[in-house]
């Protein structure tokens, strides 16, 4: 059972930067899953899959899988590059593409 270290990507729809500045530590499957015969819903034994624990820092969940006896392998952060835009660039006149409505 190896765990996974990463802090997660921000949110693609929203601007803000919520649930992205903490360290996750997740449980990797170590069985495959199964289809239920009658529902038909996917089910696993493990249920170390479902254990998220989130850290403010990457040394605290370094520590506490050390401590636990966990394997663990680190995902470095996403870097994001903001792209700059300004509103009246919008209007300027050689613009590459055609501004329309």
């Amino acid at each position: 059972m190896t765990a996974r270290i990463y802090r997660p990507a921000p949110n693609a729809m929203q601007s803000g930067r919520g649930k992205s500045k903490k360290w996750l530590l997740v449980h990797e499957q170590a069985t495959a899953k199964q289809i239920e015969p009658l529902m038909g819903y996917t089910a696993t034994t493990d249920t170390q899959v479902q254990v998220r624990l989130s850290f403010d820092t990457l040394d605290e969940a370094e520590s506490y899988a050390r401590t636990n006896g966990i394997p663990y392998s680190v995902q470095p952060p996403h870097s994001s590059t903001p792209k700059r835009s300004s509103y009246p660039d919008n209007f300027r006149f050689d613009r590459k593409t055609p501004w329309t409505h």
